[in-house]
């Protein structure tokens, strides 16, 4: 486990709490005599505790730039979004162009204070050099345009895969609409979420580190680089290396060694598959592999890796397997781990067969005619653990930290639970008025109102429904938003949020995704939004300034994914159906096609026929127990043996649901990510601590920078042209195991697969 000293007992904390007024005039530096400026080590190893008040923050040069970074990921991201191997641009490619740019501007823009005619504003299109503040606030404009817009997806399967049509306007308003109002959340949450110290945001310490990489004057170390001569030196590294996985050698990404030694064996490809089997001793050549689905290895706590992997082991290797080969479910009649729906024979689930879709509702003599759906054990499993990963975040963080957030609730109505970062904070700047935030609230659910109410309830969604998803995002945005502060792991709602309308309103598509929608994407909004801020506040930016740019970069992006989805849907012929697409086409839409089968099990046939009593699969049901008792033992233990600080680490929510990411992950994703993340966050943290603290953070930039800029490359240079690379056996996105989503039962015909006897 790593190791107990790197978070400070909180009572100890206190008793060497700084005062703010020990903060020096030059630079607002803490004074040599404190210790402790963060209760976390490595915050304190990576977060400067200084600040210059006196920086420009909403200049020219942030408009202009934040909203093209904005406006050009948005694009990118929903372009790629539809295409076989979708491709997601972080804020980091943006943060990284823009820096030489800014500069540029800095240096030839005339010094001139511009007038805004019939009011008593002006600018200046030059203010000085540029500074941190404003690439820390195009960055947070480039976040807005990296997140995706859940709501598309519900336009894209009413038009793609149902064959309807919604009314732009209703399309829009619920794409702003879900996606604004974590605004009201983040507002009322923001003072345990990012003032409190130890709310500490592992994925934000990434960037705090390229920002001082970029900005800071290093003196190189003897025989050494400076971080930024580092992050150089990485960034070209991996963008020259991504042309093998990415063109030259897509094979690489996923190594199954098993298969290429038993080639006409179901189990041994089963069992060593990473791509449609268990993955045992897969593993690939390629960062995207390791860092994809599951997040960057190196900006995870040590001990949430170990969490996770440890859950992957249980389930793939021993829960899984077990289930499988006993036939609980009549498993061996589906594959091992798909997605797919399939029916009592084995084939993919015939969904005209069950929907009426001149209504979009339920046909119950169909269903009563064809089958009832069946899934793969894994992907039964991994909703059982969905639900139980729901549960266990409400009793982990009632019994780890209710004690904690009620005295923060208390200390912070007195201001008095601050660390150095939020002393200077409010030393230096003006808070945001909570009236903004609930002023927002109010007119977005006003909005959400006339999206579902209106427009004849093309949504499906009454305005009870609407509520009702906006409390759900409500009750869980605090224990998720803790989670995810302290483990950078953040557990989804879509699950709970599909079950919760697929009982009360069954029958309804398009109610349950936009039910879905509603409570899911406002609650991760929420969190995007929390996380920000804690940038900001670790940056030093003001809170007033952060809060504009992310309102207009909310509704600038939400515009865009909406413009860029609609335009693509109208404008390519069978966007989505792959089998009437030209012979390579790459618009399968292969993400929205889980979430069309999502609305099938959970809105067309409902929970009641799959996870209650007239569906296969009721006991599933027992997760939510399993996951509100699974805690109380870790911390019946952790009271018992307070000398014990490993205990703590032991997280429940992330052991249950380590292995949620399957099926959309892979179990090569894991064996990577894990592999990485194991190497840098425990051996090279413990034994390299000095080289760690100032290049960890560095190097998965640089990684993930030189993924995104040779995978644009590529996409525009060659594949957009239609060059594809060699024929040759390393040429398919395949780990060449095409026995492994075969049945292991006599009888079952399934093409490419042999029929057993």
């Amino acid at each position: 486990m790593e190791n107990s000293d790197n978070i400070i007992d909180p009572d100890s904390y206190h008793s060497k709490k700084l005062d703010s007024s020990n903060g020096t005039a030059e630079g607002y530096a803490c004074s040599a005599d404190e210790v402790n400026d963060s209760p976390v080590e490595e915050v304190r190893l990576t977060v400067p505790n200084t600040d210059d008040p006196t920086l420009p923050c909403l200049t020219f040069r942030i408009w202009v730039l934040g909203i093209l970074s904005c406006i050009t990921l948005a694009f990118l991201n929903q372009f790629f979004g539809y295409r076989q191997s979708p491709l997601s641009l972080t804020s980091v490619s943006a943060q990284i162009v823009v820096l030489p740019i800014g500069k540029l501007m800095a240096a030839f823009l005339p010094k001139k204070t511009l007038k805004i005619p019939a009011t008593s504003w002006s600018f200046s299109l030059n203010p000085g050099p540029f500074n941190l503040k404003e690439h820390v606030l195009i960055t947070i404009f480039s976040n807005s345009g990296s997140n995706p817009v859940y709501a598309v997806g519900i336009v894209t399967i009413v038009k793609a895969f149902y064959g309807g049509q919604l009314h732009p306007l209703a399309a829009l308003l619920l794409a702003q609409s879900s996606q604004m109002l974590g605004y009201g959340w983040a507002g009322i949450f923001r003072k345990f979420l990012v003032d409190s110290p130890y709310m500490w945001w592992p994925s934000n310490l990434v960037q705090v580190s390229l920002f001082r990489a970029l900005h800071e004057v290093e003196i190189r170390p003897r025989g050494g680089v400076t971080r930024l001569q580092f992050f150089l030196i990485v960034l070209i590294s991996s963008f020259a290396y991504y042309i093998v996985p990415n063109y030259l050698f897509p094979s690489i990404t996923a190594l199954s060694f098993m298969c290429w030694i038993w080639k006409d064996s179901i189990t041994a490809q089963q069992i060593g598959s990473g791509l449609n089997g268990l993955g045992f001793g897969s593993f690939a050549l390629d960062w995207s592999t390791a860092a994809s689905f599951l997040g960057s290895p190196l900006a995870t706590p040590g001990f949430a890796i170990i969490n996770i992997m440890a859950s992957f082991f249980i389930v793939a290797y021993i829960v899984i397997p077990i289930a499988y080969w006993t036939n609980a479910y009549e498993a061996r009649r589906f594959p091992l781990v798909s997605a797919d729906v399939f029916d009592a024979n084995g084939g993919l689930y015939n969904v005209s067969r069950v929907l009426n879709y001149t209504t979009f509702e339920f046909n119950q003599q169909g269903y009563d005619d064809y089958s009832k759906i069946n899934l793969s054990i894994f992907f039964v499993l991994c909703y059982g653990l969905s639900f139980a990963t729901l549960a266990a975040t409400l009793s982990h963080v009632a019994l780890f930290h209710g004690r904690e957030i009620g005295q923060q609730a208390k200390a912070s109505l007195k201001h008095q639970f601050e660390d150095v970062h939020t002393r200077l904070m409010k030393k230096n700047y003006d808070p945001v008025p909570q009236w903004w935030f609930y002023t927002l609230l109010i007119l977005v659910i006003g909005l959400a109102m006339v999206a579902c109410e209106g427009f004849g309830r093309q949504l499906q969604l009454p305005y009870w429904g609407t509520l009702l998803a906006m409390s759900l995002a409500l009750l869980f945005t605090l224990p998720v938003g803790v989670i995810t502060a302290t483990t950078n792991l953040q557990p989804g709602l879509n699950v709970i949020t599909e079950l919760i309308i697929g009982f009360i309103y069954p029958g309804k598509p398009l109610a349950n995704v936009a039910f879905k929608t509603y409570g899911y994407t406002s609650m991760a909004q929420a969190i995007m939004f929390l996380s920000d801020f804690k940038l900001g506040h670790y940056m030093k930016i003001p809170p007033k300034s952060m809060f504009l740019v992310q309102l207009v970069g909310t509704v600038i992006a939400s515009s865009v994914y909406f413009g860029t989805a609609w335009w693509l849907l109208y404008s390519i012929e069978n966007i989505c159906h792959p089998s009437l697409l030209p012979e390579g086409s790459p618009w399968t839409c292969p993400e929205d096609r889980v979430f069309y089968s999502a609305s099938i099990i959970w809105g067309v046939v409902g929970p009641l026929r799959i996870f209650g009593r007239l569906g296969h699969y009721a006991k599933i049901n027992y997760f939510f127990l399993i996951g509100i008792l699974a805690p109380v033992p870790v911390w019946l233990l952790s009271r018992h043996f307070p000398e014990k600080k490993w205990i703590k680490f032991i997280n429940m929510p992330i052991l249950i649901g380590g292995a949620g990411a399957i099926p959309a992950a892979k179990a090569v994703n894991y064996w990577c990510w894990g592999s990485v993340g194991i190497f840098f966050n425990l051996f090279v943290y413990r034994r390299f601590k000095g080289w760690w603290a100032r290049h960890n953070y560095v190097l998965s930039a640089g990684l993930d920078a030189g993924v995104a800029f040779m995978a644009i490359l590529t996409y525009f240079t060659l594949e957009v042209k239609d060059i594809d690379g060699i024929k040759w056996w390393g040429s398919g996105i395949d780990d060449h195991c095409p026995l492994a989503h075969c049945p292991t039962v006599p009888g079952i015909e399934v093409e490419g697969c042999p029929v057993l006897h």
